[in-house]
């Protein structure tokens, strides 16, 4: 009786002091089982998070290529390859939620590495695992890499900050693992050391050092990829620009400290002021006690610092392309801030955690809203898929698809145009299992009066050529064909 009594205290301990860790494991399997409905869309179609069958796996995947070099997307992609039907894209949806999950117990251990309090390492771990800024990644079919990238910038702080041998060997791997996932997580070479010093584990001569390290290990992956046989290909929407970081950098602030249902707000057709206004009202307390009733206490080296960390962080997305996804690779710096305002605000307890569950509401208001619309663009997409193979009637070699210029309005990975969502005619092989049509072509024509007319008269002339087969006219969200 006494050892039942003594066990019921410890569990009690536990889960006071780890109560949002219980609660991760808790929502994880309904987060999932919310995830798994969703279907790629646009981009899941081209990336190489998908599955691949290219026989030069080794060199035109594994190794760098394009404007890339993510190994672990191409292992990904030839995994799912084996069998598409029932991995794809459950697969991926398993990986993202599990590796959310695991990065929300990284975020708590962070917190507790540089000194926290319960209260608020509790508190800002639930408010990573649920927060919208995180639902474009978490609620995507292509984003293992930004998951897994941050898991591992966040694993190798914490190497560094704890272990005394082999600190540098073990941080510089893991470096290397999370820029292997993607692009941004060498941004952890600087955050790391700068963030120590910013908690004072370091001093500046360390600092000094540590970051020249951290350089090399960037100059020792932009020469790797230089040596690496491929030709290095920017596309256009990757070259920087003063106006695009302009206009990426105000997204950033919005998507980043702002809890909102942008899907009411923004996207035309599904404007709702009244329900935007009312998912900011909720959360706007937690804005105000966190980041606007006492913003002087941001004002010293802790929060300077961990705020050009936060920059750094998301910096190769302001400078290149940058969507509600990329909000996710600044939200462990976030959550910094907000544990910090937390415990400036230790007199006042009642208030935020007051303030934190009227956020709690608002978020999984919306969550639920972003995820329903992520499903039902997906279904779209997978449902212009099957009338264009009903519509062909017979398994053909090669399609050509012409597209009429879609002016209907869309919202980043949620609310995506029909035609993005029917992948240019790709989403038509996953419905095929992949046997056929063995080579898309696209081009899109401006939508005018004419449109449909011009795209006819295109598709007689393309079917004269008789390395095509058949033509697919996509008009929104009808799929017309034309065959020989």
């Amino acid at each position: 009786m006494q050892d039942s009594h003594c066990q019921l205290n410890i569990s009690k301990i536990f889960i006071s002091k780890y109560w949002s860790i219980v609660l991760v494991i808790i929502l994880t399997p309904i987060l999932l089982g919310a995830i798994l409905p969703i279907l790629p869309t646009h981009d899941d179609w081209a990336t190489t998070i998908k599955p691949d069958f290219n026989p030069f796996f080794i060199k035109e995947r594994f190794l760098f290529y394009g404007y890339h070099w993510r190994p672990f997307d191409a292992i990904m992609g030839y995994i799912l390859g084996t069998n598409p039907q029932v991995l794809y894209p459950a697969l991926n949806h398993y990986c993202i939620v599990i590796g959310h999950a695991i990065c929300a117990i990284l975020i708590f251990k962070l917190l507790s590495a540089l000194g926290f309090s319960t209260l608020s390492r509790n508190i800002t771990t639930i408010y990573f695992f649920i927060t919208p800024a995180t639902m474009a990644t978490v609620s995507a079919v292509d984003s293992m890499n930004q998951v897994y990238a941050l898991v591992c910038g966040i694993t190798s702080f914490l190497l560094y900050l704890k272990l005394e041998r082999g600190k540098y060997v073990a941080w510089i791997i893991m470096l290397f693992i999370a820029t292997w996932f993607k692009e941004n997580g060498l941004m952890w070479t600087l955050i790391g050391p700068i963030l120590a010093y910013s908690f004072d584990f370091i001093d500046q001569k360390k600092l000094k050092k540590d970051i020249l390290i951290g350089l090399g290990v960037m100059v020792a992956y932009a020469l790797a990829i230089t040596l690496l046989p491929k030709d290095i290909i920017i596309h256009p929407d990757y070259e920087p620009g003063v106006l695009k970081v302009v206009k990426n950098t105000i997204k950033f602030l919005f998507t980043t400290f702002i809890t909102i249902d942008y899907i009411y707000l923004l996207h035309q057709p599904s404007r709702n002021l009244l329900a935007a206004c009312l998912t900011f009202a909720l959360s706007l307390p937690f804005l105000y006690y966190i980041f606007i009733r006492n913003i002087k206490q941001f004002i010293n080296k802790k929060m300077i610092c961990t705020a050009i960390c936060l920059i750094i962080a998301v910096a190769p997305h302001v400078g290149t392309v940058f969507s509600m996804m990329h909000t996710y690779a600044g939200l462990a710096m976030l959550t910094i801030l907000i544990a910090y305002s937390i415990d400036c605000y230790s007199e006042h307890r009642k208030s935020v955690i007051i303030s934190f569950i009227l956020l709690c509401i608002s978020a999984i208001i919306i969550d639920i809203h972003l995820i329903n619309a992520s499903i039902d663009s997906g279904q779209i997409g997978k449902k212009m898929a099957q009338e264009a193979i009903q519509k062909t009637g017979k398994p053909v070699k090669s399609v050509f698809v012409i597209i009429i210029e879609d002016d209907y309005p869309k919202l980043s990975s949620f609310c995506v145009i029909p035609n993005d969502a029917f992948g240019w005619g790709l989403a038509s092989k996953y419905e095929t299992n992949y046997q056929w049509p063995e080579m898309i072509q696209d081009t899109t024509i401006v939508r005018s009066s004419e449109a449909m007319g011009k795209a006819q008269q295109m598709a007689s002339e393309i079917l004269l050529n008789d390395s095509i087969d058949c033509i697919w006219i996509v008009n929104h969200d009808n799929v017309d064909v034309v065959k020989k």
